[in-house]
């Protein structure tokens, strides 16, 4: 795995990944996991590594709903960077560049020309009449 010099507070990843060697491997770097529980999760044994977040988390989805849990948490967060890569990738299928700094550079690019897009494309909304 490799990461910029900047240390990583937490992962959010979808549920796949719900499972004790991932979360040990996270936990063993110092990153906390938002990982939504599988529809089938059972709570894990105590001495398991991060069963603790693992379990608290099937415990809210089951008290909760997943959807609640999912903004508690701010799983919901992943969507939106999702979608904001979909929109990078759709500018070019990849990225060009093969140097970090050069790579960098390609996406700082691609975000100012996202950011214009949606600069122009962005409704006003305006209040005719109150409601009431």
């Amino acid at each position: 795995m490799q990461l910029a010099d900047e240390p990583v507070a937490t992962a959010t990843l979808d549920g796949a990944y719900d499972t004790q060697g991932c979360c040990a491997a996270l936990f063993g770097l110092g990153i906390m996991p938002v990982i939504p529980p599988r529809k089938n999760a059972k709570p894990w044994k105590s001495k398991i590594t991060g069963s603790e977040v693992g379990n608290a988390a099937i415990a809210a989805c089951k008290r909760l709903g997943c959807r609640i849990w999912k903004r508690w948490s701010g799983y919901h967060r992943r969507s939106l960077a999702e979608t904001k890569m979909h929109c990078f990738t759709r500018l070019g299928s990849r990225v060009m560049a093969r140097t970090f700094d050069r790579q960098v550079a390609e996406l700082q690019v691609r975000a100012a020309l996202l950011n214009r897009f949606t600069a122009l494309g962005c409704p006003k909304t305006v209040a005719v009449a109150a409601m009431g």
